[in-house]
């Protein structure tokens, strides 16, 4: 299938309808489930009592909905920035690893037991060696970006169809040119499979560094400050909640944009 075709009007008007289906089936179900359990209000606002608390005035006076687009702007920035580092670190470990079977050996099981550990545990300690600026927030995001990155570009850097590499061998083709014209091109839907996870996984950690004492902007410390009020106001919470997926699913779009630039030979690998 032409990939192109794939991405055509039609299909994009689908993909439209379907996202707005599957929002009024989520607002259906939310109502009804309130409606029918008479759900108290301090337990699950109305839908929207969400929507409107964007509009009414914080403490300085300013719209809550600006408000809240600042600090998802402090989040959104730790996030790529550990986007970045991360999905590198990755990236360099899986081309070391896919040429060193010895470095593999001796470094993956550190790799993987690293993500053994609790993100919360791993949180603090970064945030009291670091400090609190955005840098601190940004290693976290990378903590977990880099895992999906090295294990998925090292399996893609495998993944050669041998008749291939046969021929490349056959016309003497040096190291660098086999990874450059064959290796890394066969990996790439791996490598974007991987950067669409850790796209989300970043805004995860990122919210997590923000979690600690001394954080004083982004979207974890909106969401401790609105649980603490949750009980007298909770659509403000549930409002902090929709704006820090929403950054998620910007990422995880973006990323998926690219794939479809850029992975243009593989149309299926890019519709996920």
């Amino acid at each position: 299938m032409d990939a192109t075709r794939a991405d055509g009007p039609g299909t994009s008007l689908g993909r439209r309808l379907r996202t707005v289906a599957v929002i009024v089936a989520i607002a259906a179900v939310w109502e009804g489930g309130k409606a029918l359990f008479a759900v108290p209000g301090y337990k699950l606002p109305h839908m929207h009592e969400i929507f409107a608390d964007f509009l009414r005035e914080g403490a300085s006076g300013e719209p809550w909905l600006w408000i809240m687009a600042q600090n998802a702007g402090v989040t959104a920035l730790e996030s790529l920035i550990g986007f970045v580092l991360g999905g590198g670190a990755g990236l360099v470990l899986a081309i070391g690893f896919a040429h060193s079977r010895l470095l593999e050996r001796g470094l993956l099981p550190y790799v993987i037991a690293s993500q053994t550990v609790p993100i919360l545990a791993i949180a603090p300690m970064v945030v009291v060696w670091l400090g609190t600026s955005w840098f601190s927030k940004a290693v976290i995001a990378a903590y977990l970006t880099f895992f999906p990155v090295t294990i998925n570009m090292a399996r893609g850097l495998r993944a050669l169809d041998p008749d291939a590499l046969a021929l490349m061998r056959a016309l003497a083709a040096s190291s660098r040119q086999v990874f450059l014209k064959l290796r890394f091109p066969a990996a790439l839907p791996y490598l974007f499979t991987a950067l669409r996870i850790s796209a989300t996984a970043s805004v995860i950690g990122a919210i997590v560094g923000e979690l600690p004492v001394g954080s004083r902007s982004g979207m974890g410390v909106v969401i401790i400050n609105a649980a603490q009020y949750y009980n007298w106001r909770p659509a403000n919470l549930w409002a902090a909640i929709l704006v820090a997926a929403l950054i998620g699913i910007v990422f995880y779009h973006a990323v998926a944009a690219v794939e479809r630039r850029v992975v243009h030979w593989a149309p299926t690998a890019a519709a996920f």
